[in-house]
């Protein structure tokens, strides 16, 4: 089902490799673009003549909102009324719930109002979708339920498919960005070949998207041998949850991940970065905020152990500057 809108921004996470970068996966409900627009702001104060944000826009917060109300109108060209809904499971209990109240401040800023709730909360009433008894226009999902089939997500998928309201990210977005099973074609060269992609387009994307091989029953003994160099994700897993790298897989995970969709991606460790002298260096990848292929911003995930998590002290966010040439 499309929708008739992009899907909102995208997330490209990045490994830095020694030879360049590597695009590790995709995202379409990356989360933490106010909160790394604000301590970009935050450390170019600090060092106003020795850097300068990494951004597309001077104003990233107007211009992530800019993305949400340009997926509204694409969905509802007739015009755009009614309440906007930031939904989320529990979430008052989400890590990222004071971004959702940055997001719900810069709604009111512009004479819009909006409400953060649980997708349990919303009911659909004479083909309507409601929020304590109000009419809603627009959803920022902010779910990890992608294809909205959960039992909570009822109304929330009724009235999306009548086209009853609209909603960004989209189960359309998240099946031909973020199925991890989709960067088996993104980076085979034949395929883009054969897709009919230009030249340059087609030796950066086989050069960026490492190799990934969706798993099946007839490749997992294989898989299993080369396990060492391989890093395994679930095809629609989010935030780092059940992925493992290889050299550290059990033969008891391995047979509970009999029967997923997984995919198998080669290794590429990430680069990493001292915070300080003497510290314990900590991993580091890069997300690229981007809408219809114009980055919004840089940002990166500071972290130890196997995958991104905001559990290591001194780690999460940080801003990604630019070094300003003194002359």
């Amino acid at each position: 089902f499309d929708p008739g809108s992009p899907g909102g921004l995208l997330g490209f996470d990045f490994h830095l490799a020694a030879d360049g970068p590597r695009l590790i996966e995709i995202n379409t409900n990356p989360g933490g673009v106010m909160i790394n627009a604000l301590l970009v702001k935050a450390q170019s104060l600090c060092m106003p003549t020795l850097s300068a944000p990494a951004v597309g826009d001077a104003d990233v917060e107007d211009a992530a909102l800019d993305v949400l109300l340009a997926e509204w109108n694409a969905q509802k060209p007739g015009g755009r009324d009614g309440l906007v809904a930031i939904v989320d499971e529990a979430p008052t209990q989400q890590y990222l719930y004071p971004e959702f109240l940055l997001f719900q401040d810069r709604f009111r800023a512009r004479g819009i109002e909006a409400v953060v709730c649980d997708p349990g909360e919303l009911a659909c009433v004479d083909g309507q979708l409601c929020f304590d008894g109000r009419r809603i226009g627009f959803v920022y999902n902010r779910c990890t339920d992608f294809a909205l089939a959960e039992p909570a997500s009822a109304a929330l998928r009724a009235a999306y498919l009548d086209r009853a309201v609209a909603m960004s990210p989209h189960p359309w977005s998240h099946a031909l960005y973020a199925d991890k099973r989709n960067l088996a074609l993104l980076g085979d060269r034949g395929f883009l070949e054969r897709a009919g992609l230009h030249a340059d387009a087609v030796d950066c994307l086989a050069q960026c998207v490492p190799r990934t091989e969706v798993m099946t029953d007839a490749n997992r003994d294989d898989l299993w041998q080369r396990r060492k160099q391989l890093f395994f994700k679930p095809a629609g897993g989010f935030g780092g949850r059940a992925s493992y790298r290889g050299d550290k897989l059990t033969h008891k995970t391995w047979q509970q991940m009999a029967g997923a969709d997984y995919v198998a991606q080669a290794l590429v460790p990430p680069s990493q970065r001292h915070q300080s002298a003497g510290d314990v260096p900590l991993k580091v990848d890069i997300r690229c905020y981007a809408y219809r292929g114009r980055p919004l911003l840089f940002a990166a995930r500071t972290y130890q152990g196997q995958t991104t998590n905001f559990r290591t002290p001194g780690g999460g966010f940080a801003p990604v500057l630019t070094l300003l040439d003194p002359a």
